[in-house]
């Protein structure tokens, strides 16, 4: 058990049982002051204000809040975590007016992704990755999404998802893996259409039956073709 007390302000509290909150619902915020608040493993058993708070018992870890906050973790439904290197020029290049497909003529978007991707080994897309992730739990995030998608061939989109189960094996935070069947086509070949049809025989490949058993909790149908 574990007992974190001197808690100036519990927030998100709700004890309706609405499983979803909408509208200008949405604006109000429960919360107690001067609380405190128990947890059995990962489940909240009970909480209440510093006036009624249970008598401790010895196996019962203690946590002095000292004044501070609690809030709920953040769950984040939509992340690109694994990938190698930084594409934030491109972030300069859409400001000055550039296209997503002038950006890829030029060797940018998906396929600069895609190839240093291709060429980063799985050693190093984790523990990259890593990186982001404790980054993201330090500012409060317990749940994540991580999609593929910048494996522009079968190999590397397996290669991707690999990457999130160990991290999903590794990590103290709850990890869940989409497929997202290959992001985008390589618009800088001769023939588009062509590269078109090469991305949908990845995703036909990879969603055959018993391909990514185990490897990812759902399929992202975006980028369908």
């Amino acid at each position: 058990m574990l007992l974190v007390k001197n808690i100036a302000k519990i927030v998100g509290v709700d004890e309706s049982g609405r499983l979803r909150v909408k509208g200008r619902d949405m604006n109000v915020l429960g919360e107690i002051d001067n609380a405190w608040l128990l947890a059995d493993g990962d489940r909240i058993a009970a909480y209440g204000t510093m006036d009624k708070m249970p008598e401790i018992t010895p196996d019962t870890e203690v946590v002095d809040a000292e004044g501070g906050m609690l809030f709920p973790s953040f769950c984040d439904s939509h992340t690109h975590l694994v990938y190698a290197g930084s594409r934030e020029q491109e972030f300069l290049d859409k400001i000055n007016g550039l296209s997503y497909e002038e950006i890829a003529k030029r060797g940018g978007g998906i396929l600069n992704s895609a190839d240093r991707l291709h060429e980063t080994s799985e050693d190093e897309l984790y523990e990259q990755a890593m990186e982001r992730i404790r980054e993201i739990i330090a500012m409060g995030t317990g749940c994540v999404e991580i999609k593929s998608g910048y494996g522009l061939t079968t190999e590397d989109e397996l290669k991707m998802l690999r990457v999130i189960r160990r991290i999903r094996e590794t990590s103290p935070i709850t990890v869940r893996a989409t497929f997202l069947g290959v992001c985008g086509p390589d618009l800088s070949g001769d023939d588009p259409c062509r590269r078109q049809g090469e991305a949908c025989r990845v995703r036909r490949c990879l969603l055959r039956p018993g391909v990514l058993h185990r490897r990812r909790d759902g399929a992202d149908p975006a980028c369908g073709c």
